[in-house]
């Protein structure tokens, strides 16, 4: 009985050990697909990212609006996870296996596709990753046909992807960007004459937009048009109309900035001298001095807008741009 007894004990702790064993196995298992499967830290499905690009790869704060940190993309609408539309790194820089795969001490080989200034990658290549989703609908659709596309220029060379701040996206601070191509534009700004831009009251593209396929790159299909969206009061339509202000507000005005006053390109009487020939003036009035070898009576005042004060157009005879008459 006794015997038999110990049999018993002594073949539940071998199965007691047994079993131990396995559980133990089976944990390890388990840590070694732990090990195997990183988390994602950001995106869905970065993990094959971030196992390489995590903080260790950030700058310094001064630098960050230059090389943003990798993983700041997370504050920004591209790293919002609860929207389905969100992109993943393999989704803009491709799957990129050569890269991921690389062993050893070595610089690795770069990304498929790559978006910095020194990229190697081919604009349209570049362009297609933000494509995929951003030409779906909208006014990107046209960027295709747009003047920048047809220049070569990249999404990256004015968005910054990771940043938290995209300057462009910022009124007070996308000028900057514009102006490091349009630099003639710049000089114009900081003319005495010139629309609010640099005091931050409004951006270029208040009246530029720069992703449709207008070819003045403009927010309506006008320069006019355009205008129109704030000066309404210049629309007309008028009984007395100013034909070059029905025609084009650029023919008169410099929008980006001018040493005459209104945004003038020369002040007048030279700017409507341009196109009324002096000759055409009516007669000289009696008891006022006339010029030099003139007898004309704008060539003394030069201020036609002291009679002619409607010049955009007008409804009345009275103070009109054309119908304006001296009598005796």
């Amino acid at each position: 009985m006794m015997k038999s007894l110990r049999h018993l004990l002594a073949l539940a702790a071998a199965l007691g050990l047994l079993g131990s064993g396995l559980s133990g196995a089976a944990f390890a298992a388990d840590a070694d697909d732990a090990k195997e499967t990183p988390k994602d830290l950001i995106l869905k499905g970065d993990a094959k990212c971030t196992g390489c690009h995590d903080e260790a790869d950030d700058t310094k704060p001064t630098m960050l609006d230059l090389k943003p940190s990798v993983l700041a993309i997370g504050k920004t609408k591209h790293g919002t996870r609860a929207d389905g539309r969100t992109p993943t790194c393999t989704d803009c820089h491709g799957e990129s296996e050569q890269h991921v795969s690389h062993k050893g001490s070595g610089k690795p080989p770069k990304a498929d596709r790559t978006f910095g200034k020194q990229s190697q990658t081919p604009v349209e290549a570049r362009n297609s990753a933000c494509l995929t989703c951003h030409q779906r609908s909208g006014k990107h659709m046209n960027w295709l046909s747009s003047t920048h596309a047809n220049r070569d220029v990249a999404c990256t060379s004015c968005h910054t992807v990771h940043s938290a701040h995209d300057k462009v996206r910022d009124k007070k601070t996308q000028t900057e960007v514009c102006y490091t191509c349009h630099k003639e534009q710049r000089n114009q700004m900081n003319r005495p004459s010139h629309h609010p831009v640099p005091e931050g009251q409004m951006a270029c593209t208040s009246c530029h937009d720069v992703h449709n396929d207008n070819p003045k790159a403009l927010i309506k299909s006008s320069t006019n048009a355009t205008c129109y969206t704030c000066h309404m009061e210049k629309r007309g339509p008028f009984v007395h109309p100013h034909q070059p202000v029905s025609e084009d507000c650029g023919i008169c005005h410099q929008p980006h900035g001018t040493t005459a006053a209104n945004l003038l390109k020369t002040r007048p009487p030279f700017l409507c001298q341009s196109c009324h020939d002096p000759a055409s003036h009516h007669g000289q009035l009696v008891g006022l001095p006339t010029g030099p070898g003139s007898s004309q009576f704008q060539t003394v005042g030069r201020g036609c807008t002291n009679c002619h004060t409607n010049i955009h157009g007008s409804n009345s005879t009275s103070n009109s741009a054309t119908v304006q008459h001296f009598r005796r």
